[in-house]
């Protein structure tokens, strides 16, 4: 059980709050590429409480700037795209791509007012996909060497969906080994040929044991907790009872990103960002150590299950997220279809939009939640205390960041008895056959 005080200083996000300052020391994304390829050139983005506008100028460009313009507070989302910059339609004032002000044509023509006006601004990174973000103040972290950003596009796949609840109860979702063989226990086993980009499809490892079967009939794991250097390594065993374990390795990703092994071929980078405090986006990166992604029908999956332009669900609460009594009997423990993320959608929004941690019981299985919540605790702390950002979880220079690899996300079966030297050597056969520099 958690105090109010504590819940409310690891739940809230915006400027100002203990959680909000330490999450504007990392990098963010924030948007989609392709959400920029749509009818609208200048679209929303609403982030950590803060709203703003997002376009590519006429030199290619990104530009993240706040949404209103600081004249009379006009919608800069509805703004003119010119050359060096970008115009408010109310009276024509014109901003570059640092935000400042650099035309107001209804103004003297002697007037240096511009001058003095500009609109805070954000630096971008864009890479396989996805527009990253830094709101912090000062010079933001390097980028480490993941697979999903070290990869090449062809093999990168990115998408996004809007869940209504707190960001920190949709991350803990994935850092929750134990939850997979309950709320994602399908009933019957299909083939996993005709499973391409679902999660919990595969067969595990290169055995012919679907992981389906694997989650439903030995759902008593034991987890590991390891810290590394970019968060922890979680390792979930499942004794098979023949000799033999089932390895899963997932990692959490300071402060809000996890990754996991989506199948044998392809693994699964998901941040949870905030957009306020009762709001939040799963924004992934699905990186294929085999062949290139098939975008097309990993895109027209997904969109099946959400609407655009807010990427928000089809299944929701508003219709019980598609709730059958006839499945949950027959198909799923759930009875919430077939797409995990609508399982776990429902299972951190039926928490309430921030949940209440003064009434929860936390058990053996959630030894990597308590230790994440240790370490937000522990870095907001040395934010608000003005500490060395560089003794922060994962904010690194370049010459760091570029030892940084992986995460290593694996599922593997091993003989019980050396499953610790198993997964590894899993990972690195599949490294070493990938089309793209993959080796760690």
């Amino acid at each position: 059980m958690m105090s109010q005080d504590k819940n409310n200083e690891l739940t809230q996000v915006g400027a100002g709050t203990l959680g909000g300052n330490m999450l504007r020391q990392y990098w963010m994304p924030v948007a989609l590429s392709e959400e920029l390829e749509g009818d609208r050139p200048v679209i929303p983005v609403n982030v950590l409480g803060e709203k703003l506008a997002l376009y590519r100028d006429l030199k290619g460009n990104l530009v993240l700037m706040a949404r209103h313009c600081p004249h009379r507070g006009a919608d800069m989302t509805f703004g003119r795209i010119e050359d060096e910059g970008i115009r408010c339609p109310f009276h024509g004032w014109k901003f570059d791509e640092t935000g400042q002000c650099i035309n107001q044509p209804a103004e003297p023509e002697d007037s240096k007012m511009c001058k003095k006006i500009k609109i805070r601004s954000y630096p971008l990174k864009e890479v396989n996909g996805l527009i990253f973000a830094y709101l912090g103040e000062g010079v933001p972290p390097a980028f480490p060497d993941f697979d999903c950003f070290r990869a090449p596009e062809s093999h990168v796949f990115a998408f996004k969906g809007l869940w209504e609840c707190n960001w920190l109860q949709a991350l803990e979702v994935g850092i929750d080994p134990a939850h997979a063989s309950f709320l994602h226990r399908f009933l019957k086993d299909e083939d996993p040929k005709d499973q391409y980009g679902k999660q919990f499809r595969d067969n595990a490892a290169d055995t012919n044991l679907p992981i389906t079967k694997v989650l439903r009939e030995f759902d008593r794991p034991v987890i590991e907790v390891e810290d590394t250097d970019f968060g922890m390594r979680i390792i979930a065993l499942r004794d098979l009872q023949n000799g033999q374990t089932h390895v899963r390795v997932t990692n959490q990703v300071f402060p809000c990103a996890i990754t996991i092994p989506m199948s044998n071929e392809m693994n699964i980078t998901q941040w949870h960002v905030p957009v306020d405090d009762e709001t939040s986006y799963w924004v992934s990166m699905f990186t294929s150590f085999g062949s290139p992604v098939d975008k097309e029908k990993m895109r027209d999956q997904r969109l099946k299950e959400h609407t655009l332009p807010d990427y928000a669900p089809v299944r929701n609460k508003s219709n019980e997220y598609g709730y059958s009594r006839a499945e949950q009997e027959n198909e799923t423990w759930t009875g919430l279809g077939m797409d995990i993320n609508v399982h776990d959608q429902w299972a951190c929004e039926s928490m309430g939009p921030i949940q209440d941690r003064r009434h929860e019981h936390l058990g053996t299985t959630d030894k990597a939640i308590i230790k994440h919540r240790r370490k937000l605790i522990k870095a907001m702390k040395l934010v608000a205390e003005g500490g060395d950002r560089n003794e922060l979880p994962l904010h690194v220079t370049e010459e760091v960041a570029k030892t940084i690899k992986g995460p290593v996300a694996v599922d593997a079966v091993a003989p019980t008895d050396s499953w610790e030297s198993s997964w590894p050597e899993r990972d690195k056969s599949r490294r070493q056959a990938c089309t793209w520099d993959a080796d760690l």
